[in-house]
């Protein structure tokens, strides 16, 4: 292997879903905005619908063609970020609904496109996207009127579950919705974790499907192997990588391997206490992580392998983020294209 393996198990991301899609007694949609999470949004949109999704969610316009182009015409798909100047023709020609966050956007796809499936984004209290309480009222009777197919809003703290923002803002959303006979969808992963109060007609996993936090119990999607480019041996006192940063307790055996943050691995995971894996054992990172390099203390391994693994079921895309200070949506959306990838499932 001369090139970074990233792994990719469609039969994970399904099974997932399935298993966020049980714990509900509603509709379970998909959402796969920035290309699946990273993961290629054609493919995973296909073993999400195969596995029974029926609808799925984007974050543009342009990503729900790209969609629609790989799942074909049986399923829906929503845009969050609603109707924007010049999407009508897509929204039209690739029969996407966009969820209306304003009343700009709600007479602009009225004018635009009459008769247009759409639904409504509602501000819950996240102060990011959707209608607030007053603009809602001024407009709902209108809006209503021409057959919204959803009603959503967006949680800020769902992986909190304690958090009193949650139950806040469950309380605004049934304030806005209550009495109004059009579904509606206020869980994503962390919602739906947080039970059926939170999750109305339509849940909308992201991240668990994926195999993030919160889900806890989601199976690993991605895994990831280093191909080692080089091994040399370094001796007590010497140091390894940019700014000296490592220094050698004993005489040790350091391998470069093929992978830097120009492709994702976050400079910031060097210094987080992170491994890569072989032989069944943990060999920990040592020195900077480069642009294209990462070394690696594999002196007590019985041989040098040709790869090492770095992302796996023991060290996760989680795990990962945590040494860098992130989140593991980050890590997933910034893997680069330089890997070979290979879809399993």
């Amino acid at each position: 292997m001369s090139t970074a393996k990233l792994t990719i198990d469609l039969d994970a991301l399904a099974t997932n879903w399935r298993s966020l899609d049980a714990k509900t007694n509603c509709e379970t949609a998909a959402v796969v905005k920035a290309n699946g999470y990273g993961l290629d949004a054609g493919r995973a949109g296909k073993a999400l619908a195969n596995a029974g999704a029926r609808n799925f969610f984007v974050a543009a316009a342009e990503e729900g063609v790209a969609l629609r182009r790989a799942v074909g015409p049986g399923v829906g798909i929503s845009v969050f970020s609603g109707h924007m100047e010049e999407d009508a023709r897509l929204l039209r020609d690739f029969n996407l609904t966009p969820m209306l966050n304003s009343v700009d956007q709600m007479l602009r796809h009225f004018e635009a496109l009459p008769g247009h499936a759409f639904g409504i984004q509602l501000d819950s209290g996240m102060n990011r996207l959707g209608m607030e309480r007053g603009e809602w009222a001024a407009v709902a009777e209108i809006a209503l009127g021409q057959g919204p197919v959803l009603i959503m809003s967006h949680l800020a703290c769902a992986d909190e579950p304690d958090h009193e923002m949650n139950a806040r803002q469950l309380r605004e959303f049934r304030e806005l919705t209550d009495g109004i006979e059009v579904p509606r969808s206020l869980a994503a992963t962390g919602g739906i974790l947080l039970g059926a109060d939170y999750h109305f007609d339509l849940c909308r996993p992201g991240i668990g499907l994926y195999g993030g936090a919160p889900y806890a119990e989601a199976m690993p999607v991605v895994s990831l192997d280093l191909p080692v480019i080089q091994v040399r041996e370094v001796m007590p006192g010497e140091t390894v990588g940019y700014s000296n940063t490592w220094t050698a307790a004993r005489p040790s055996r350091i391998a470069t391997v093929a992978a830097g943050y120009a492709d994702g691995l976050i400079r910031a995971m060097g210094s987080g206490g992170i491994a890569a894996f072989a032989e069944g054992k943990a060999c920990p990172i040592v020195g900077r992580v480069s642009m294209d390099l990462i070394t690696i203390d594999i002196t007590d391994l019985q041989a040098v392998p040709e790869s090492l693994s770095l992302l796996n079921a023991a060290q996760t895309v989680d795990v990962l983020a945590d040494a860098a200070g992130t989140i593991g949506y980050e890590i997933l959306t910034s893997l680069g294209h330089r890997y070979a990838r290979a879809y399993r499932g």
